[in-house]
């Protein structure tokens, strides 16, 4: 049981005088270790001023140089870069809702510049670090992947170098990869951009497409424990979505060929 003496109180017992001389020893030593940490730290700080005073000054300086790095060159560069990407945006816009030779004279525009402004593969040059030169790499991979022909490659790159920071449009971006590979016989690879596709952004519009675009691309590659999988998580999971129905039959198909 935990026990406190009284002021005054005197033991009555040797036993009780040798017990409360064991806690005033015990307290001393405690006491004496505390002073004696407390001494070696004071004399390390002593010996250690210069140090310490210089490592805080380089803090200092380091924040300081990451503050005016901020306010003094990424700010105003990005703000270069919003209005240097107006129309190059525009171009790109317009491309999306038109079609046949205007849409590929658009998509050119959009890439090259036009009216005195960059174009995309400028702007994703010039302003990488700027959320207008990430813009500029996901627009210019679309647009290479839209004219197709000898550009598939350079579509791969350009979306390689969007960061969609899990964003919807990353998704847009993994799928657009897996669709160039495809167009490059790259089934294989495709596959694993498809599914990576599926689930950035888990939806049912999104999630079922890919999904069945990396089950198909897995179909022909023989890998048809890739496709019964894609195809069978449509079947359980996005029953409603448009592709459940071509999920159902494939999904026969890949079951049949996997025995």
């Amino acid at each position: 049981m935990a026990t406190y003496n009284k002021r005054g109180y005197k033991p009555k017992t040797q036993k009780e005088k040798e017990v409360i001389e064991d806690q005033e020893s015990t307290t001393a030593e405690i006491f004496e270790s505390l002073d004696e940490g407390a001494g070696r730290t004071e004399e390390w700080v002593a010996k250690n001023q210069n140090v310490i005073l210089y490592t805080v000054i380089a803090i200092a300086v380091i924040a300081a140089a990451i503050w005016a790095y901020t306010a003094f060159v990424v700010g105003p560069k990005a703000d270069e870069a919003l209005e240097e990407s107006t129309q190059a945006f525009s171009f790109y816009e317009q491309a999306v809702n038109a079609t046949g030779e205007e849409q590929d004279s658009l998509y050119n525009l959009a890439l090259e510049g036009g009216e005195g402004k960059y174009g995309l593969l400028q702007l994703a040059e010039n302003y990488g670090g700027t959320d207008a030169g990430n813009i500029a790499n996901y627009q210019a991979g679309m647009a290479y992947l839209n004219l197709g022909g000898t550009n598939y490659q350079k579509a791969i790159d350009y979306l390689t170098a969007y960061d969609g920071d899990g964003s919807i449009m990353e998704a847009y971006a993994k799928a657009g990869i897996g669709d160039a590979l495809m167009q490059v016989d790259q089934a294989e690879d495709a596959v694993k951009y498809y599914n990576e596709a599926a689930d950035v952004v888990p939806n049912d519009f999104t999630t079922p497409k890919y999904l069945l675009k990396g089950a198909q691309a897995a179909l022909l590659t023989g890998d048809n424990s890739t496709a019964i999988k894609n195809l069978e998580r449509i079947e359980e999971e996005y029953e409603s979505a448009a592709e459940a129905q071509t999920a159902k039959i494939l999904l026969g198909q890949a079951q049949a060929a996997s025995n």
